[in-house]
Protein backbone atom coordinates (compact mmCIF):
# COMPACT_ATOMS: atom_id res chain seq x y z
CA UNK A 1 0.00 0.00 0.00
CA UNK A 2 1.55 3.17 -0.86
CA UNK A 3 -0.50 6.40 0.88
CA UNK A 4 0.72 8.49 -0.89
CA UNK A 5 -0.62 7.41 -4.17
CA UNK A 6 -3.60 5.99 -2.96
CA UNK A 7 -4.85 10.08 -2.80
CA UNK A 8 -5.20 12.02 -6.31
CA UNK A 9 -5.82 14.63 -3.81
CA UNK A 10 -2.17 14.57 -3.23
CA UNK A 11 -1.67 15.46 -6.57
CA UNK A 12 -3.29 19.09 -6.55
CA UNK A 13 0.06 20.87 -4.63
CA UNK A 14 -1.60 21.93 -1.59
CA UNK A 15 -1.19 20.98 2.02
CA UNK A 16 -4.43 19.56 3.63
CA UNK A 17 -4.99 20.26 7.67
CA UNK A 18 -8.41 20.73 7.79
CA UNK A 19 -9.55 16.98 7.90
CA UNK A 20 -11.57 17.50 11.07
CA UNK A 21 -13.75 18.83 8.41
CA UNK A 22 -13.81 16.30 5.89
CA UNK A 23 -10.85 13.78 4.56
CA UNK A 24 -9.30 12.92 1.13
CA UNK A 25 -10.96 9.73 -0.81
CA UNK A 26 -8.58 6.60 -1.69
CA UNK A 27 -8.76 5.78 -5.41
CA UNK A 28 -10.93 2.86 -4.31
CA UNK A 29 -13.59 4.34 -2.86
CA UNK A 30 -13.97 7.03 -6.03
CA UNK A 31 -13.76 3.26 -8.14
CA UNK A 32 -16.23 2.09 -6.13
CA UNK A 33 -18.73 4.69 -6.73
CA UNK A 34 -18.37 4.41 -10.33
CA UNK A 35 -18.42 1.15 -10.05
CA UNK A 36 -22.35 1.56 -8.86
CA UNK A 37 -22.81 4.40 -11.29
CA UNK A 38 -21.58 3.04 -14.15
CA UNK A 39 -22.12 -0.96 -14.09
CA UNK A 40 -25.15 -2.06 -11.65
CA UNK A 41 -27.38 1.48 -11.59
CA UNK A 42 -30.85 0.50 -9.77
CA UNK A 43 -32.59 1.32 -6.74
CA UNK A 44 -32.65 -0.69 -3.38
CA UNK A 45 -35.50 -2.80 -1.97
CA UNK A 46 -37.41 -2.03 -6.00
CA UNK A 47 -36.23 -4.36 -8.11
CA UNK A 48 -36.94 -7.47 -9.19
CA UNK A 49 -34.09 -8.21 -11.16
CA UNK A 50 -30.32 -8.87 -11.27
CA UNK A 51 -28.93 -5.42 -10.85
CA UNK A 52 -31.14 -4.42 -8.31
CA UNK A 53 -30.23 -7.94 -6.13
CA UNK A 54 -26.68 -6.47 -6.13
CA UNK A 55 -27.33 -3.16 -5.04
CA UNK A 56 -29.38 -4.43 -1.91
CA UNK A 57 -26.35 -6.77 -1.27
CA UNK A 58 -23.47 -4.44 -1.33
CA UNK A 59 -25.54 -2.66 0.96
CA UNK A 60 -26.07 -5.06 3.47
CA UNK A 61 -21.93 -5.69 2.85
CA UNK A 62 -21.43 -1.81 3.95
CA UNK A 63 -24.06 -2.13 6.87
CA UNK A 64 -22.49 -5.60 7.83
CA UNK A 65 -18.91 -4.10 7.72
CA UNK A 66 -19.76 -0.84 9.90
CA UNK A 67 -21.31 -3.35 12.33
CA UNK A 68 -17.39 -5.32 12.79
CA UNK A 69 -15.82 -1.63 12.28
CA UNK A 70 -17.23 -0.34 15.61
CA UNK A 71 -17.75 -4.23 17.28
CA UNK A 72 -21.51 -3.99 17.27
CA UNK A 73 -23.44 -7.67 17.64
CA UNK A 74 -26.00 -7.15 14.81
CA UNK A 75 -25.55 -5.61 11.54
CA UNK A 76 -28.92 -4.20 11.99
CA UNK A 77 -28.71 -2.24 14.92
CA UNK A 78 -26.25 0.18 11.89
CA UNK A 79 -28.42 2.84 10.47
CA UNK A 80 -27.64 4.67 7.37
CA UNK A 81 -28.32 8.55 7.73
CA UNK A 82 -27.34 11.64 5.95
CA UNK A 83 -24.10 12.29 8.18
CA UNK A 84 -23.74 12.45 12.13
CA UNK A 85 -26.19 16.09 12.44
CA UNK A 86 -29.16 13.51 10.98
CA UNK A 87 -28.45 11.11 13.23
CA UNK A 88 -28.06 13.14 16.11
CA UNK A 89 -31.41 15.10 15.34
CA UNK A 90 -33.04 11.13 14.67
CA UNK A 91 -32.04 10.34 18.53
CA UNK A 92 -33.39 13.35 20.17
CA UNK A 93 -36.38 13.98 17.99
CA UNK A 94 -37.29 10.09 17.02
CA UNK A 95 -36.36 8.62 20.81
CA UNK A 96 -35.74 11.67 23.10
CA UNK A 97 -38.99 13.83 22.30
CA UNK A 98 -41.36 11.06 23.48
CA UNK A 99 -39.17 9.35 26.26
CA UNK A 100 -38.40 12.81 28.55
CA UNK A 101 -40.63 14.56 30.76
CA UNK A 102 -40.32 18.01 32.12
CA UNK A 103 -37.43 18.95 34.20
CA UNK A 104 -35.96 15.95 33.03
CA UNK A 105 -31.96 16.65 33.17
CA UNK A 106 -29.54 16.12 30.31
CA UNK A 107 -26.23 16.96 30.53
CA UNK A 108 -23.79 18.13 27.75
CA UNK A 109 -20.33 20.20 27.70
CA UNK A 110 -20.13 23.70 25.92
CA UNK A 111 -17.02 22.45 24.03
CA UNK A 112 -19.47 20.15 21.83
CA UNK A 113 -20.36 20.63 18.36
CA UNK A 114 -23.40 22.73 17.53
CA UNK A 115 -24.87 19.58 16.20
CA UNK A 116 -24.70 18.23 19.55
CA UNK A 117 -26.63 21.18 21.46
CA UNK A 118 -29.40 22.93 18.92
CA UNK A 119 -31.11 20.10 19.15
CA UNK A 120 -31.41 19.48 22.69
CA UNK A 121 -31.83 23.61 23.17
CA UNK A 122 -35.07 22.77 21.10
CA UNK A 123 -36.02 20.06 22.94
CA UNK A 124 -35.90 22.49 26.37
CA UNK A 125 -38.28 24.59 24.74
CA UNK A 126 -40.58 22.19 23.29
CA UNK A 127 -40.61 19.85 26.39
CA UNK A 128 -39.36 21.88 29.44
CA UNK A 129 -36.14 19.59 30.08
CA UNK A 130 -32.99 21.12 31.81
CA UNK A 131 -29.95 20.92 30.27
CA UNK A 132 -27.02 21.25 32.67
CA UNK A 133 -22.99 21.60 31.10
CA UNK A 134 -20.02 19.26 32.88
CA UNK A 135 -17.36 21.87 33.29
CA UNK A 136 -13.92 21.85 31.37
CA UNK A 137 -10.70 21.80 33.32
CA UNK A 138 -7.59 23.94 33.12
CA UNK A 139 -6.69 22.23 30.00
CA UNK A 140 -10.54 22.88 28.33
CA UNK A 141 -11.16 19.14 28.88
CA UNK A 142 -14.05 16.86 30.32
CA UNK A 143 -13.17 14.81 32.96
CA UNK A 144 -15.55 11.63 34.65
CA UNK A 145 -15.60 13.76 37.64
CA UNK A 146 -16.77 17.15 35.71
CA UNK A 147 -20.09 14.82 34.47
CA UNK A 148 -20.06 13.29 38.21
CA UNK A 149 -20.65 16.58 40.17
CA UNK A 150 -23.59 17.31 37.83
CA UNK A 151 -25.30 13.81 37.90
CA UNK A 152 -28.82 13.70 39.85
CA UNK A 153 -31.37 11.79 40.50
CA UNK A 154 -33.41 12.81 37.54
CA UNK A 155 -30.10 13.00 35.06
CA UNK A 156 -32.13 10.91 32.04
CA UNK A 157 -28.96 11.15 29.24
CA UNK A 158 -25.80 12.16 28.83
CA UNK A 159 -24.75 12.93 25.34
CA UNK A 160 -21.27 14.16 24.49
CA UNK A 161 -18.41 13.37 22.13
CA UNK A 162 -15.85 10.82 22.34
CA UNK A 163 -13.48 13.60 21.13
CA UNK A 164 -14.36 17.08 20.40
CA UNK A 165 -13.95 19.24 17.27
CA UNK A 166 -11.94 22.39 18.32
CA UNK A 167 -10.17 21.28 21.83
CA UNK A 168 -9.67 17.89 20.50
CA UNK A 169 -9.94 16.26 24.14
CA UNK A 170 -10.09 12.34 24.65
CA UNK A 171 -13.30 11.74 27.09
CA UNK A 172 -13.68 8.13 29.34
CA UNK A 173 -16.23 6.96 27.13
CA UNK A 174 -16.53 3.66 28.77
CA UNK A 175 -16.29 5.60 32.45
CA UNK A 176 -19.39 8.03 31.70
CA UNK A 177 -21.29 5.51 30.03
CA UNK A 178 -21.16 3.24 33.50
CA UNK A 179 -21.82 6.35 35.52
CA UNK A 180 -24.48 7.10 33.27
CA UNK A 181 -26.06 3.58 33.59
CA UNK A 182 -25.33 3.24 37.10
CA UNK A 183 -28.01 6.83 37.81
CA UNK A 184 -30.36 4.95 35.43
CA UNK A 185 -29.31 7.03 32.37
CA UNK A 186 -28.76 6.62 29.30
CA UNK A 187 -25.59 7.30 26.93
CA UNK A 188 -25.57 9.28 23.73
CA UNK A 189 -21.99 9.50 21.89
CA UNK A 190 -20.85 11.61 19.06
CA UNK A 191 -17.73 9.98 17.48
CA UNK A 192 -17.29 12.06 14.53
CA UNK A 193 -14.06 13.01 15.35
CA UNK A 194 -13.31 9.40 17.29
CA UNK A 195 -13.81 7.24 14.91
CA UNK A 196 -11.65 8.28 11.70
CA UNK A 197 -8.86 8.06 14.52
CA UNK A 198 -9.51 5.61 17.25
CA UNK A 199 -10.80 1.87 17.68
CA UNK A 200 -14.52 2.42 18.27
CA UNK A 201 -15.87 -1.19 20.49
CA UNK A 202 -19.62 0.03 21.19
CA UNK A 203 -19.35 -3.66 23.00
CA UNK A 204 -16.96 -2.47 25.52
CA UNK A 205 -17.90 0.44 25.89
CA UNK A 206 -21.83 -0.44 26.47
CA UNK A 207 -22.76 2.69 25.27
CA UNK A 208 -26.40 3.10 23.83
CA UNK A 209 -26.53 5.58 20.73
CA UNK A 210 -23.50 6.04 18.79
CA UNK A 211 -22.90 8.33 15.45
CA UNK A 212 -20.60 9.66 12.98
CA UNK A 213 -20.14 10.20 9.48
CA UNK A 214 -18.54 8.44 6.46
CA UNK A 215 -16.80 11.88 5.06
CA UNK A 216 -14.32 12.19 7.99
CA UNK A 217 -12.95 9.18 7.68
CA UNK A 218 -11.93 8.57 4.06
CA UNK A 219 -15.64 8.22 2.43
CA UNK A 220 -18.38 9.66 0.61
CA UNK A 221 -20.19 12.75 2.12
CA UNK A 222 -23.86 12.14 2.30
CA UNK A 223 -23.44 8.65 4.35
CA UNK A 224 -24.30 8.73 8.22
CA UNK A 225 -23.91 6.25 10.81
CA UNK A 226 -26.60 5.81 13.57
CA UNK A 227 -26.08 2.79 15.92
CA UNK A 228 -28.51 2.38 18.94
CA UNK A 229 -29.13 -1.01 20.95
CA UNK A 230 -32.08 -2.85 18.86
CA UNK A 231 -34.68 -1.90 21.87
CA UNK A 232 -33.58 1.51 21.99
CA UNK A 233 -34.01 1.84 18.21
CA UNK A 234 -37.24 -0.14 17.86
CA UNK A 235 -38.81 2.68 20.13
CA UNK A 236 -37.67 5.43 17.74
CA UNK A 237 -40.60 7.25 16.28
CA UNK A 238 -39.19 7.60 12.56
CA UNK A 239 -38.73 11.29 11.53
CA UNK A 240 -39.10 10.35 7.94
CA UNK A 241 -42.29 8.48 6.89
CA UNK A 242 -42.58 6.92 2.84
CA UNK A 243 -41.67 4.11 0.83
CA UNK A 244 -39.61 1.22 1.65
CA UNK A 245 -39.77 1.49 5.18
CA UNK A 246 -43.39 0.32 5.93
CA UNK A 247 -44.77 -3.12 5.56
CA UNK A 248 -48.05 -2.07 4.78
CA UNK A 249 -50.79 1.14 5.37
CA UNK A 250 -53.74 1.98 5.21
CA UNK A 251 -56.10 4.94 6.60
CA UNK A 252 -56.43 3.22 10.26
CA UNK A 253 -53.30 1.53 10.60
CA UNK A 254 -49.10 2.08 9.27
CA UNK A 255 -47.07 -1.19 9.74
CA UNK A 256 -43.90 -0.15 9.52
CA UNK A 257 -40.66 -2.64 8.80
CA UNK A 258 -38.29 -4.29 11.14
CA UNK A 259 -35.20 -2.38 11.44
CA UNK A 260 -32.87 -1.28 10.01
CA UNK A 261 -35.48 -0.42 7.46
CA UNK A 262 -38.26 1.22 9.09
CA UNK A 263 -36.08 4.41 10.20
CA UNK A 264 -34.40 4.29 6.22
CA UNK A 265 -37.05 5.26 4.46
CA UNK A 266 -36.96 6.94 0.75
CA UNK A 267 -34.01 6.25 -1.58
CA UNK A 268 -30.71 6.24 0.20
CA UNK A 269 -27.55 7.66 -0.81
CA UNK A 270 -26.67 4.01 -2.81
CA UNK A 271 -23.39 4.80 -4.31
CA UNK A 272 -21.97 6.57 -1.11
CA UNK A 273 -23.05 4.01 1.14
CA UNK A 274 -21.48 1.39 -1.83
CA UNK A 275 -18.29 2.88 -1.63
CA UNK A 276 -18.24 3.58 1.76
CA UNK A 277 -17.26 -0.37 2.58
CA UNK A 278 -14.13 0.73 0.78
CA UNK A 279 -12.88 3.32 3.06
CA UNK A 280 -13.83 0.97 6.35
CA UNK A 281 -11.43 -1.93 4.25
CA UNK A 282 -9.22 0.77 3.70
CA UNK A 283 -9.00 1.99 6.88
CA UNK A 284 -8.75 -1.62 8.74
CA UNK A 285 -6.15 -2.62 6.12
CA UNK A 286 -3.89 0.38 7.32
CA UNK A 287 -5.26 -0.42 11.05
CA UNK A 288 -6.36 1.92 13.22
CA UNK A 289 -3.51 1.35 15.50
CA UNK A 290 -1.38 2.47 13.03
CA UNK A 291 -3.20 5.38 12.15
CA UNK A 292 -3.27 6.49 16.12
CA UNK A 293 -0.05 6.25 16.46
CA UNK A 294 1.19 7.96 13.24
CA UNK A 295 -1.23 11.17 14.24
CA UNK A 296 0.43 11.12 17.76
CA UNK A 297 3.94 11.67 16.17
CA UNK A 298 2.78 14.18 13.95
CA UNK A 299 0.95 16.21 16.56
CA UNK A 300 3.85 16.62 18.64
CA UNK A 301 5.88 17.23 15.88
CA UNK A 302 3.70 19.92 15.37
CA UNK A 303 3.35 20.98 18.51
CA UNK A 304 7.14 20.95 19.17
CA UNK A 305 7.91 23.12 15.95
CA UNK A 306 4.98 25.81 16.86
CA UNK A 307 6.37 26.20 20.67
CA UNK A 308 9.52 27.39 18.57
CA UNK A 309 7.47 30.63 17.38
CA UNK A 310 6.89 32.91 20.42
CA UNK A 311 4.07 34.88 18.75
CA UNK A 312 2.27 31.40 18.32
CA UNK A 313 -0.53 31.19 21.00
CA UNK A 314 -1.22 27.06 21.00
CA UNK A 315 -4.82 26.79 23.06
CA UNK A 316 -4.80 22.82 23.40
CA UNK A 317 -1.05 21.48 23.76
CA UNK A 318 -2.45 18.64 25.76
CA UNK A 319 -5.30 17.48 24.47
CA UNK A 320 -5.34 13.41 22.92
CA UNK A 321 -6.50 14.14 19.25
CA UNK A 322 -5.23 15.17 16.09
CA UNK A 323 -6.64 18.95 16.53
CA UNK A 324 -4.38 21.65 17.39
CA UNK A 325 -5.38 25.06 18.02
CA UNK A 326 -3.71 28.49 17.57
CA UNK A 327 -3.34 32.56 16.80
CA UNK A 328 -0.81 34.50 15.94
CA UNK A 329 -0.85 38.00 18.19
CA UNK A 330 -2.23 40.74 16.42
CA UNK A 331 -3.47 38.48 13.44
CA UNK A 332 -7.24 37.59 12.80
CA UNK A 333 -8.09 33.93 12.75
CA UNK A 334 -9.65 34.51 9.02
CA UNK A 335 -6.48 36.69 8.16
CA UNK A 336 -4.36 33.75 8.96
CA UNK A 337 -6.06 31.17 7.31
CA UNK A 338 -5.96 33.46 3.89
CA UNK A 339 -2.89 34.20 4.37
CA UNK A 340 -2.01 30.30 4.89
CA UNK A 341 -4.31 29.31 1.40
CA UNK A 342 -1.58 31.86 -0.22
CA UNK A 343 0.59 28.79 0.66
CA UNK A 344 -1.70 26.32 -0.71
CA UNK A 345 -2.15 25.04 2.84
CA UNK A 346 -5.59 24.62 3.86
CA UNK A 347 -6.71 24.65 7.37
CA UNK A 348 -9.72 26.90 9.19
CA UNK A 349 -10.69 29.71 11.13
CA UNK A 350 -13.58 30.54 13.34
CA UNK A 351 -15.30 29.22 15.38
CA UNK A 352 -15.93 25.65 14.30
CA UNK A 353 -19.18 25.20 15.55
CA UNK A 354 -18.87 25.68 19.13
CA UNK A 355 -20.53 29.12 19.65
CA UNK A 356 -20.98 28.42 23.33
CA UNK A 357 -17.67 27.39 24.01
CA UNK A 358 -16.25 31.05 24.61
CA UNK A 359 -18.57 30.98 27.62
CA UNK A 360 -16.26 29.13 30.03
CA UNK A 361 -12.81 29.48 27.97
CA UNK A 362 -10.21 31.99 26.08
CA UNK A 363 -11.24 29.76 23.12
CA UNK A 364 -13.06 32.24 20.31
CA UNK A 365 -12.14 32.15 17.05
CA UNK A 366 -9.02 30.20 16.19
CA UNK A 367 -6.92 28.14 13.34
CA UNK A 368 -7.65 24.73 13.51
CA UNK A 369 -4.73 22.55 12.23
CA UNK A 370 -6.30 19.24 11.93
CA UNK A 371 -4.32 16.32 11.08
CA UNK A 372 -4.77 12.71 9.00
CA UNK A 373 -2.56 9.74 8.91
CA UNK A 374 -1.42 10.65 4.61
CA UNK A 375 0.12 13.64 6.39
CA UNK A 376 3.56 14.21 6.46
CA UNK A 377 6.58 15.99 8.98
CA UNK A 378 7.55 17.48 5.77
CA UNK A 379 4.26 19.47 5.29
CA UNK A 380 4.14 20.50 8.78
CA UNK A 381 7.57 22.10 8.13
CA UNK A 382 6.27 24.12 4.71
CA UNK A 383 3.33 24.97 7.13
CA UNK A 384 5.88 26.17 10.10
CA UNK A 385 7.82 28.22 7.58
CA UNK A 386 4.84 30.15 6.47
CA UNK A 387 4.02 30.72 9.80
CA UNK A 388 7.56 32.07 10.84
CA UNK A 389 6.75 34.68 8.00
CA UNK A 390 5.52 37.34 10.95
CA UNK A 391 5.97 40.43 8.67
CA UNK A 392 4.42 39.56 5.39
CA UNK A 393 1.95 37.86 7.49
CA UNK A 394 1.16 41.20 9.09
CA UNK A 395 1.69 43.15 5.59
CA UNK A 396 -1.43 40.66 4.05
CA UNK A 397 -3.38 41.34 7.46
CA UNK A 398 -3.50 45.25 6.82
CA UNK A 399 -4.11 44.49 2.58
Amino acid sequence: MNIEKDFLMKNNNIIYFDNAATTFKPINVINKEMEYLTSYTANSHRGDYNISFKVDDEIDNTRYLVSKFINATDKNDIIFTQNATDSLNIIVFGYFLNYLKENDEVILSKSEHASNIIPWLILKKKKGIVIKYASLDEDNKLTLESVKKEITPRTKVISLAEITNVVGDLRDIKGITKLAHENNALMVVDASQSAPHKKIDVTDTDVDFLVFSAHKMCGPTGVGVLYGKKELLMKIIPTKFGGGMNLSYNDNEIKLLDLPLRLEAGTPNISGIISFSESIKYLSEIGIGYIENKEKHLRKYLITELEKIPYVKIYNKNSEGSIVLINIDGITSGDLGLYLNTKKICVRSGKHCVKMLSEETDITDTVRISLYFYNSYEEIDILIDALKQYDEIKNFAKN
